[in-house]
């Protein structure tokens, strides 16, 4: 069964077809899949052989699972949660009532979610088909990622940075159908997932990778929860706060990940990663420029404000009056919230707030204007993104001030300057990709989600400008690849094959810490992905979507105070430092090998060489030619008078038919005094045994000459003279292994001198 996304899956239909044109493939359209008709498909799914079934995800949802399956897993989930509740209650006080009571929650859900299970079992009517039934053996996975918020249990649940431990019901359709394979074949097999982004945002989403696919090796590594595999590979760290009454608290969060180069292996035992580079895509490269803007007088206001409030939680000086009970405990959201605005745009805050010459909107009309006359000759395209302040019609936002400015201030043609959320169908989304490509349409803006997926308008794109970060390194990874992308055909012949990719950043606000930590992240994950890890340990960071910044690198930042950051700072360099110690004893490491392994093919070629030269020798000085200069073939074939070519090669004919010597060389005749033989080898084809025999002609160097790889010609002439043609290529055999030793030898002193190097740092 493959799976993929609607705007996908009809293309993956295709290329199976036209890759397997003689498989028998269900591909169900979406009037299939009607309630009246979807019984009927699944009984097709499980009646007939398939060779392959596609469907897309939504299609996928709608086959029951078998409720065996289900009780199964969620009667592990609960024996997990009750484990966790037993370990709660024997630590007393030490324990909150809050967690106490979330696993209790979470219990009771899975009662009932038991309970009703029961009941389907009981109830159950011939007619349900399930996926159980179907007999799928194998499920590949397009876009897996989709399918990430898998259920998981923990006693951390109050620990920021951890994600949704509920879950979402597709996820579980997905763990059942896996488990379903994985229990008939008894190993830890049956699906692959495709993704570009396995791991989007943290290293926790690993741990649901393996439990999707790696239960066994979990439990053997006695595994079975999320909390055992944090206690091996995470750690807990502690940041403190003011609490609603000035006192400072406490606040936990999953920060940093270690064991990571082991981490980094067992993911690496499950995963075949590739990238454009390690497949020759041509694609133009990401320069990327961080702009940085000073803050205007009214953001340097601001911003004491919001220092303020990050110590006090006062909502006042906001402008939003007192918090409520549950605003004081996501202060630090509501704080990151505001800084981000106040980054953004002032009017975001308030409307009383007036334009700004030097305000991100006017820096980043000015950029847009500047890359506009640049390209345009070659009508290069720009895209322009923001989560925040998205455009909407008739109503202020920042998108649309920043087209203000650029076709009043800077003379750019309203008409080339478009917004993604305008094209409300599927034809008028199109017709502004193919607008972009064209080049009538210049800039185009758009969030994350509508912009960052889906759209291929490559073709003339120069730039790539972020008006905030998104919260994922996935998501800026999809943002810069609308234009850093095969087939972009401006940047590559006028713009040295480079797209610029602009971060606009406020200082002293949260832009360039938010982006440096999505960098950083990124560069762990591609690291993980590669399984190239320099440092044992990594920092995730302290910012997350649902509970915003920590409180003492915020006010840092915020404040100008920067103690705390050139701390964060001499931890990187010592990360850094570290990482390049351990590149640089791998790379001795590597040489001192690599050397090694040089020295002996040296040794090899050159024994080869001497055994391949003496042959030749005593060949041409025994070797015989007719009046006509030709060579002779006076062969001696065992059972066969004279030397007659014809005669010789039915005979090798015939041996080549019945002879069967059990994988050993056998000898048949000789030939200017080298030793013709024979030896028959085996091979699995289409589940037989399939022999075949291989001719070679030996001498006193032990090398086994061969022509057409040992194979004979069917023709009887031609086959009695395969023996003297592989005499015959002894000098381009020696020349070949004469290329390869001097090649090799190029390398072997820049290694040496590598092998000799020591650590400086």
């Amino acid at each position: 069964m493959i799976i993929g996304l609607k705007a996908n899956v009809h293309e993956i239909a295709q290329t199976f077809k036209t890759a397997y044109p003689n498989a028998r493939i269900l591909y169900p359209g979406k009037e299939d899949f009607t309630p009246d008709k979807r019984l009927r498909i699944f009984n097709d799914i499980k009646n007939n052989s398939w060779d392959a079934v596609i469907l897309t995800h939504d299609q996928f949802g709608m086959i029951p699972q078998s409720p065996e399956i289900q009780r199964d897993i969620l009667q592990k989930e609960l024996d997990s949660v009750e484990e966790n509740l037993d370990v709660l209650r024997s630590q007393g006080r030490e324990v909150s009532r809050g967690m106490l009571k979330g696993v209790v929650k979470r219990q009771q859900n899975l009662e009932v979610k038991l309970s009703v299970i029961a009941e389907q079992i009981k109830s159950r009517t011939d007619n349900v088909v399930d996926f159980r039934m179907m007999g799928i053996d194998h499920i590949f996975v397009d876009e897996s990622h989709r399918f990430k918020n898998l259920m998981f249990t923990t006693r951390h649940d109050r620990v920021a940075g951890l994600g949704n431990a509920d879950g979402s019901q597709r996820a579980m359709n997905m763990l059942f159908a896996l488990r379903t394979i994985q229990e008939r074949t008894g190993k830890d097999l049956g699906a692959t997932f495709l993704s570009g982004t396995t791991i989007s945002n943290s290293l926790t989403e690993l741990y649901l990778l393996f439990k999707y696919l790696r239960p066994q090796e979990l439990e053997r590594q006695s595994i079975n929860t999320f909390d055992a595999w944090a206690a091996i590979f995470a750690k807990k760290t502690v940041d403190y706060e003011f609490s609603v009454t000035n006192e400072i608290v406490q606040k936990e969060r999953f920060r940093y990940f270690i064991k990571v180069p082991e981490l980094a292996a067992f993911y690496s035992e499950i995963t075949d990663y590739r990238t454009a580079k390690d497949i020759d895509i041509d694609r133009p490269e990401k320069n990327e420029i961080l702009h940085n803007i000073p803050p205007t007088p009214q953001q340097v206001a601001f911003i004491e404000k919001l220092v303020a409030f990050a110590k006090s939680g006062d909502g006042r000086l906001l402008g939003r009056g007192e918090l409520s009970d549950s605003e004081q405990k996501a202060k630090m959201l509501i704080a990151t919230d505001y800084a981000r605005k106040m980054s953004l745009d002032m009017r975001m805050i308030s409307p009383s707030y007036d334009d700004h010459i030097d305000n991100k909107a006017s820096h980043c009309a000015a950029k847009i204007a500047e890359y506009y006359n640049k390209y345009d000759a070659n009508k290069g395209t720009q895209f322009v993104f923001s989560d925040l302040g998205t455009y909407k019609p008739g109503v202020w936002n920042p998108c649309s001030e920043i087209k203000r400015k650029l076709v009043e201030e800077h003379n750019i043609p309203a008409s080339e300057i478009r917004f993604i959320q305008e094209a409300k169908t599927d034809t008028a989304r199109k017709a502004m990709i193919e607008g972009m490509n064209r080049g009538s349409i210049r800039v185009i803006f758009g969030s994350t989600e509508m912009l960052g997926t889906g759209v291929n308008a490559q073709r003339r794109a120069v730039a790539v400008h972020h008006l905030d970060s998104p919260w994922r390194p996935s998501d800026l990874t999809q943002r810069d690849g609308r234009a850093i992308r095969k087939g972009n055909e401006v940047a590559k012949l006028h713009a040295d094959n480079k797209v610029d990719v602009i971060i606009y950043a406020v200082e002293k606000s949260l832009d360039s810490y938010k982006f440096n930590l999505l960098h950083n992240k990124q560069l762990f994950i591609q690291q993980l992905k590669t399984n190239d890890m320099g440092s044992r340990t990594i920092d995730e960071g302290s910012l997350d979507e649902k509970s915003g910044m920590n409180f003492s690198e915020y006010v840092a930042i915020l404040s100008g105070n920067t103690d705390l950051l050139e701390k964060a700072k001499l931890e990187k360099r010592i990360a850094a430092l570290e990482s390049e110690r351990h590149a640089f004893t791998r790379s001795k490491a590597s040489s001192v090998s690599k050397a090694e392994s040089i020295t002996r093919t040296v040794d090899g070629n050159k024994d080869v060489i001497s055994r391949l030269q003496g042959d030749w020798q005593t060949y041409t000085s025994v070797l015989k030619k007719d009046t006509e200069g030709n060579v002779l073939n006076p062969m001696q074939l065992n059972g066969v008078q004279g030397s007659d070519p014809k005669v010789i090669g039915v005979k090798l004919n015939e041996i080549n038919e019945k002879t069967r010597t059990n994988g050993e060389y056998y000898k048949i005749g000789t030939l200017y005094g080298f030793n013709l033989l024979v030896k028959t080898e085996s091979s699995m084809k289409d589940n037989f045994d399939f022999k075949e025999n291989r001719f070679f002609i030996e001498g006193e160097g032990s090398i086994k000459h061969n022509h057409n790889n040992g194979h004979l010609a069917a023709d009887p002439k031609l086959a009695a003279y395969s023996f003297l043609n592989a005499l015959e290529k002894i000098p381009k055999t020696i020349e070949k292994y004469q290329a390869d030793t001097e090649k090799i030898t190029k390398d072997l002193p820049v290694l040496q001198e590598l092998v000799k190097s020591t650590w400086r740092r």
